[in-house]
C-alpha cells in the first residue's frame, strides 16, 4: 500500500511539473507578445512624435517657418508668401522716409537682377505721407521687384518689426535662414542667399 501511495505522489509531482512547465511557457510567450505590443506601440508613438517634430514651428527665429501673409502690391496684384514655396525669398520691411532703407535699395535692385531670388519689399504704408511718395520712390530707384503695401501694418506687427529696414531670408521650404536688423549691402545679401537651399 505504501508503494501505491508513493507512486501516486511521484506521478502527481511529475504531472504538476509538466503542467507548470507548459503553463510557464505559455505565460512566457504571452509576456513576450505583450512586450512586443508595448514596443510597437512605443515605436508608433515615437514615429508620430518625430513626424510632428519634423514639422517646423512657425515663428520669427532662424530655423522657424516664416509666418504666411498676403498683401496687395503697388501695381494692384495680390501676393502671398506661401505662393513662392520652392523659391528663395527675401522679405524686406522698409519706408520711403527711412535713410538706411534708401541706402540699401540700389543693392537690393542689383541683387534682384543678379540672382534667382524673389524680393518682397513690404512698405510700411501706414507711416507714409501718401501712396504717390511710394510710387515716386519706386520710379526714382528703378525698382523691378514687387512693392507690397502693408496699409494697416498687419504684417509688420506679425513680424514684430522694430527697426527698419528689417530683412528676412527665407529658403525654398519657407524656413527662415537669416534675418538682419538694419541695412544690408549687396555682398551680405549674396552671402546669405547662397547659404540657403
Amino acid at each position: 500500500m505504501r508503494k501505491w501511495i508513493l507512486m501516486i505522489i511521484v506521478i502527481g509531482m511529475l504531472g504538476w511539473a509538466v503542467y507548470d512547465f507548459i503553463d510557464s511557457n505559455r505565460k512566457s510567450a504571452d509576456q513576450v507578445k505583450s512586450e512586443d505590443d508595448v514596443q510597437l506601440t512605443e515605436e508608433t508613438k515615437l514615429g508620430e512624435e518625430n513626424e510632428e517634430a519634423d514639422e517646423p514651428v512657425i515663428g520669427l527665429e532662424v530655423g522657424n517657418k516664416a509666418p504666411d501673409f498676403q498683401l496687395q502690391t503697388l501695381s494692384g496684384d495680390t501676393v502671398k508668401l506661401s505662393d513662392f514655396r520652392g523659391n528663395r525669398v527675401m522679405i524686406n520691411f522698409w519706408a520711403t522716409w527711412c535713410p538706411p532703407c534708401r541706402a540699401e535699395m540700389p543693392d537690393m535692385e542689383r541683387f534682384h537682377q543678379d540672382k534667382d531670388v524673389v524680393i518682397l519689399a513690404v512698405n510700411l504704408t501706414d507711416t507714409e505721407p501718401s501712396l504717390e511718395d511710394i510710387e515716386k520712390f519706386s520710379d526714382e530707384y528703378k525698382l523691378t521687384f514687387p512693392i507690397l503695401l502693408d496699409e494697416n501694418l498687419d504684417v509688420a506687427t506679425l513680424y514684430m518689426i522694430q527697426p527698419i529696414p528689417t530683412t528676412y531670408m527665407v529658403d525654398s521650404n519657407g524656413i527662415i535662414g537669416f534675418r538682419a536688423f538694419g541695412a544690408m549691402n549687396y555682398d551680405l545679401m549674396v552671402q546669405e542667399f547662397e547659404k540657403m537651399e
